[in-house]
């Protein structure tokens, strides 16, 4: 079975880091370009980075440049999102997406083929 699993959500206070891990089973990431996406109450899901299969191309959202990072370890089947000076309304559900392709293209953030059941971030004094 197909399954992709975030973990690493939380409770943290303004200007604070997390390190959210999405882990794949039942298939390799290594073949698939992995977004990031969140989505808050009351808002639409909104993708924020996404990493390409080789780990050689990023894309990151206007809102999170600067302060979040894509990356990968192959070898063990993950992908990391780390979240540096998070802000409260960086609060959401975040989620990754595998795509059936090695790239992101152009509309990575509109859509994601295969997702996780995401994990709650919290940002909060």
């Amino acid at each position: 079975q197909l399954q992709l699993v975030e973990s690493g959500g939380g409770l943290v206070q303004p200007g604070g880091s997390l390190r959210l891990s999405c882990a794949a089973s039942g298939f390799s990431l290594t073949a698939y370009a992995i977004g990031w996406f969140r989505q808050a109450p009351g808002k639409e899901r909104e993708g924020i980075s996404c990493i390409s299969a080789s780990g050689f191309s990023t894309n990151y959202a206007e809102s999170v440049k600067g302060r979040f990072s894509i990356s990968r370890d192959n070898a063990k089947n993950t992908v990391y999102l780390q979240m540096n000076s998070l802000k409260p309304e960086d609060t959401a559900v975040y989620y990754c997406a595998s795509y059936i392709r090695r790239i992101c293209g152009n509309n990575w953030y509109r859509e994601g083929d295969y997702w996780g059941q995401g994990t709650q971030v919290t940002v909060s004094s």
